[in-house]
C-alpha cells in the first residue's frame, strides 16, 4: 500500500497503533473472563484496563524488542508489561500466539469490510440516480463491441446497479465469514485456557466462535474473503471498462468529468483522457492479486505453521485499502459522468438503421419465409450497407424477396418498438416503485 492510494479511515485500521489496541483489548477481555472464572485475581484484569485502556502503545519499543526477542506478540506483551507492571503476568494465561493475531485480523477485515460495504452504498445512490436520469436516453447496445440492437443508457446503469447490489452482499457474506475469534490454545486443544475465556472475548469483540481452531483459524475463511474482493474489483473493472469505451474520441457516448485546469497531456493540450477509470482498471489488478497467495495459504502444515502470516501482512491492508480507495473513486466518477445523449443517437443512426434487421427477419417469417431464406436476403442488404453503398431501408423496399410492404417495413424501424419493457427491468432492479 502506498499513501497515493489510501484514504485515511482505511489505512488507520491498519496501522500499529489500531493493531496494538486490539491485541490489548484481546488480551485484557480474556483476563476479565479468566478472572469470573478464578483463573486470575479480578483485581489483576482490573489493574490491566485500568493502565492500559487509554495507552497510545509505543511502536518504536515494541520493534525494538522484537528486534531481540524476534517474536512480535512476545514483544507486545513485553511492552504492556512495561506499562502495566506486574499483574500484566496473568494475561496471556493459557492462551497461544495465533490466538492473539488470528483474532485481531479478524477484528480489522470486519472493519475493513464496513467500511467497503460503505463505499458500495454511495456507488449505488451514484449508479441508481443516473440510471433514472438516462431511463429512455437511446444508445446502441453492442456485442463483440459491434453495434447490435438499441438499448437505453438508463438499461446499461442498472445492469451495474445490480451487480453491485451483489458485490454488496458478497462482502456482507465475506464479513460474516470472516468475523470469528479463536482462543483455543496450542494445537486449538483448550488445555490451559477455558472456551469460556473464548466466547467471553468473541461476545465483546462482536465475533463468532471459530468451532475448531487448530491453533489457528483455518485459512479457508480467508481465502474466501479475498476471493470475494477479487469478484467486487472485477465488478469495478467492468464498469470502468465501458466508461473507457464510451469516451473513446470515435464514441464520446460519456466522459470522466474534465475539471477547470486540469491538464490531460505534458505534449497534448488538447487531451481529456479517461485517467480515472484506466486507474481503476489497474487497482482491481491490484486487488485481485490477493485471491491467489490467499488460496494457498489454505494449506498449512498440521495444525499449524506461519507460512500464512507474512502473505496476510501484505495482502489484507493493501486489497482493503486499495478497494476502499477504488469504489470512492468509481462512485465519484459516476456522479460526475458526462453524458452525451445526441452522440448516443448519432452512433445508433451511425449505420443507417442495421440496428433494426432482426425485426425485419421476424416479421419475413410471420409473413411465410423461411428463416434461413429471410436471412439470407436481410443479410444481404445489410452488407451493401457496411459496405457503403446505400440505406437499408432502401435497399430492403427496392428487393423483391422481401415479402413486406413499404409501410411494414417503415414500422420494423421504429426506436421505441425496443424500450417497451424497461419499467419491467427497472421494476425488477430497483423495486416496483421504479
Amino acid at each position: 500500500m502506498i499513501p497515493r492510494y489510501a484514504r485515511a479511515d482505511a489505512a488507520d485500521i491498519w496501522s500499529p497503533q489500531t493493531r496494538f489496541k486490539i491485541m490489548f483489548e484481546i488480551e485484557a477481555h480474556a483476563a476479565d473472563a479468566m478472572a469470573e472464572l478464578g483463573v486470575i485475581p479480578k483485581e489483576a484484569a482490573e489493574t490491566i484496563w485500568a493502565k492500559g485502556r487509554d495507552v497510545v502503545w509505543d511502536a518504536e519499543r515494541i520493534d525494538a524488542i522484537e528486534r531481540e526477542v524476534k517474536h512480535d506478540v512476545i514483544a507486545f506483551l513485553t511492552h504492556v508489561t512495561e506499562v502495566v507492571g506486574p499483574e500484566a503476568r496473568f494475561l496471556h494465561q493459557g492462551m497461544t500466539s495465533s490466538d492473539v493475531n488470528d483474532t485481531a485480523l479478524a477484528v480489522q477485515l470486519s472493519r475493513a469490510t464496513d467500511l467497503l460495504i460503505e463505499d458500495v452504498d454511495l456507488v449505488l445512490a451514484a449508479l441508481k440516480k443516473r440510471a433514472f436520469e438516462h431511463r429512455m436516453t437511446p444508445c446502441v447496445g453492442r456485442s463483440h463491441a459491434i453495434h447490435a440492437e438499441p438499448t437505453t443508457f438508463g438499461l446499461k446503469l442498472a445492469g451495474h446497479y445490480a451487480e453491485f447490489q451483489r458485490a454488496k452482499e458478497r462482502l456482507a457474506m465475506a464479513k460474516f465469514e470472516i468475523a470469528t475469534c479463536a482462543i483455543s490454545g496450542a494445537v486449538g486443544t483448550f488445555a490451559n485456557v477455558s472456551p469460556q475465556v473464548e466466547a467471553h472475548v468473541a461476545e465483546k469483540l462482536g465475533l463468532a466462535v471459530e468451532p475448531v481452531s487448530t491453533q489457528v483459524i483455518p485459512r479457508d475463511r480467508h481465502a474466501a474473503y479475498f476471493c470475494a474482493l477479487a469478484v467486487v474489483a472485477s465488478s469495478i473493472e467492468r464498469l470502468a471498462v465501458e466508461i473507457r469505451h464510451l469516451q473513446r474520441t470515435e464514441v464520446l457516448e460519456a466522459e470522466e468529468a474534465f475539471d477547470v485546469g486540469q491538464k490531460g497531456s505534458s505534449a497534448m493540450p488538447h487531451k481529456r483522457n479517461p485517467i480515472l477509470t484506466e486507474n481503476l482498471t489497474g487497482l482491481a489488478r491490484l486487488i485481485r492479486s490477493a485471491a491467489v497467495p490467499a488460496l494457498e495459504n489454505v494449506a498449512l502444515w498440521h495444525e499449524r505453521d506461519i507460512s500464512h502470516s507474512s502473505v496476510e501482512r501484505g495482502i489484507a491492508p493493501d486489497a482493503t485499502i486499495h478497494m476502499d480507495f477504488a469504489l470512492r473513486r468509481l462512485a465519484g466518477v459516476m456522479e460526475r459522468l458526462v453524458v452525451y445523449p445526441e452522440n448516443m443517437a448519432k452512433n445508433l443512426d451511425r449505420l443507417g438503421g442495421l440496428v433494426h434487421s432482426q425485426r425485419v427477419l421476424l416479421a419475413l417469417t410471420q409473413k411465410g419465409s423461411s428463416r434461413e431464406g429471410g436471412y439470407a436476403a436481410v443479410q444481404r442488404n445489410a452488407m451493401k450497407v457496411w459496405r457503403g453503398e446505400g440505406n437499408f431501408l432502401d435497399f430492403l423496399k427496392a428487393d423483391p424477396e422481401i415479402t413486406l410492404a413499404d409501410e411494414e417495413l417503415e414500422a420494423l424501424f421504429d426506436l421505441g418498438y425496443h424500450f417497451k419493457h424497461v419499467d419491467t427491468v427497472f421494476a425488477r432492479v430497483f423495486g416496483e416503485q421504479a
